[in-house]
């Protein structure tokens, strides 16, 4: 038995011998690893050659590579992926990359086909990078990476929450090819409608959930508080990276995300403010803290564009795990062979651990994943 369900029998109080009751965790009491780009392959090398003739520094920016979600999550413990996704509601946008064609062309080794299924071709929202240029993925549709996650989740259902962190690719985003279709209410309704088609609503935390009955999100927070740990394990969030017209889409006609399935990083006195999006543990890492403090939830990232594996600085890392941000994101949850030993992982291996903000000290040492 648990030291602390053993104490609650004798009826003793669960603090005793400076034991804390793992039952009480919440969400935002945690801090977790995430991906960044987490579908994402390497060019291949003659369509890496072909981009770095026009731009060195940009190839160096795409290679590295994720191995399958369900890889990510059971060996190498992480908890927050990122989707880049994008509209194709006929089909076939991105099924012939132009840029394999022309390392073809040239006698170049361009990998791979890009869609030696034929899931590109067919209508439904697609996941890559850069259309037409950095498009390799081990999931290549919103469908296929999501009954992934489910698949991994249902086979171990006591995870804390897997946080999907999805971002819609726009004309704009992917103006090197122009074969974004926008993201308009019918589309976003699109990209709901594939989200429930997999998981039931039941097994994603929403923010209604999340709300209950008050009047907004951060009313919620701020006097109730995020669920308990143990009362969302083994279910999903979502959350939406876009701040421009993308978001206020999403939110018109849904007064603090009413009805809405993902969460939204917005200000932090809007009805919808629950979690935010801040890329730069350094220069942002006071905000960071202000935000985690005020019981809030944050993604933050550990690295960008391979520059701390290429020169070994931690500096970045090492601020956005002390900033108390829920979510650190990284390119390299372990080191790339290729370059330098820079990882990302948290002391002692474990795959949760107390939050070093919001976090109740004396859970400090446990993985919070685990139950005792």
């Amino acid at each position: 038995m648990a030291p602390h369900r053993f104490l609650a029998v004798l009826g003793l109080p669960v603090l005793f011998l400076g034991v804390a009751a793992a039952d009480d965790v919440r969400l935002n009491q945690i801090q977790v690893v995430g991906s960044h780009n987490s579908y994402h392959i390497e060019p291949a090398p003659g369509v890496l050659e072909v981009i770095a003739r026009a731009n060195v520094r940009g190839a160096e920016n795409l290679q590295y590579t994720h191995p399958p979600l369900a890889e990510q999550f059971q060996s190498r413990k992480i908890r927050q992926i990122e989707l880049d996704v994008f509209a194709d509601p006929e089909g076939g946008l991105f099924a012939d990359p132009p840029i394999r064609k022309l390392a073809l062309l040239t006698g170049k080794d361009a990998g791979p086909e890009a869609d030696p299924d034929g899931r590109l071709r067919k209508p439904g929202i697609k996941v890559l990078h850069v259309p037409g240029v950095d498009y390799r993925t081990t999931a290549p549709t919103l469908v296929d990476a999501l009954q992934q996650v489910r698949a991994w989740s249902q086979a171990n259902p006591r995870h804390v929450p897997l946080m999907i962190l999805v971002e819609l690719k726009t004309p704009e985003t992917a103006r090197i090819t122009g074969k974004a279709v926008p993201f308009d209410a019918e589309r976003l309704a699109a990209l709901e409608a594939e989200i429930l088609s997999v998981f039931p609503r039941e097994e994603i935390l929403t923010p209604d959930d999340v709300r209950g009955e008050s009047a907004s999100l951060p009313d919620a927070i701020h006097t109730r508080g995020w669920p308990k740990l143990d009362a969302v394990r083994g279910r999903v969030m979502f959350a939406l990276d876009n701040t421009g017209a993308e978001r206020e889409t999403y939110l018109q006609g849904h007064p603090a995300l009413a009805g809405r399935l993902m969460f939204a990083s917005v200000d932090e006195k809007n009805p919808a403010a629950a979690w935010f999006k801040m890329n730069d543990p350094i220069k942002d890492f006071e905000a960071i803290q202000r935000l985690v403090k005020a019981g809030f939830m944050v993604r933050t990232r550990a690295d960008a564009d391979t520059r701390q594996a290429r020169d070994g600085s931690t500096t970045m890392r090492d601020k956005a795990l002390a900033s108390g941000a829920q979510f650190v994101s990284t390119d390299y949850p372990v080191p790339d062979s290729r370059l330098t030993d820079y990882h990302v992982a948290l002391p002692g291996g474990v795959v949760a651990h107390s939050n070093p903000i919001s976090g109740d000290r004396a859970w400090d040492g446990r993985d919070l994943e685990k139950q005792d």
